[in-house]
């Protein structure tokens, strides 16, 4: 994460170089904001990044003779096949139908998205991560 860090610290400072010439000559108020809000998220990223790294230490990614096996663990429970992937894509568009078209549809677009996502969460119950 080390390297990682200072790479978007260089971003960072880039944005912010970049923002204050831009604010001191064009004198236009979205483009300095926009440059502004570049300059904070990937100083947000840079801090995350430095912080987890001087918390977990190195990564076997940052050592060249590293082993595959040394990053290897429990990834997960993956679901073989399930019907409420669907049903949240479906209540997503009539969530942006409803954006258009009124706010019943909104709602029952919010419904049945509502429905997918806790049965995504509750199918396996019994399943430990």
């Amino acid at each position: 994460m080390k390297l990682e860090a200072i790479l978007f610290a260089g971003v960072a400072g880039f944005f912010l170089i970049t923002d204050v010439s831009y604010i001191w000559v064009a004198r236009e108020p979205a483009g300095g904001a926009a440059l502004t809000v570049s300059f904070v998220m990937s100083s947000v990223i840079a801090f995350f990044c430095a912080v987890n790294y001087r918390r977990k230490g190195r990564r076997p990614e940052d050592v060249g003779d590293a082993e595959i096996r040394e990053r290897a663990g429990l990834l997960g429970f993956f679901p073989p096949h399930s019907g409420y992937p669907p049903v949240t894509a479906a209540g997503a568009a009539l969530m942006s139908l409803g954006i258009v078209y009124g706010l019943w549809l909104f709602i029952i677009g919010c419904g049945i998205m509502l429905a997918g996502v806790f049965g995504m969460v509750f199918q396996f119950p019994d399943v430990e991560t």
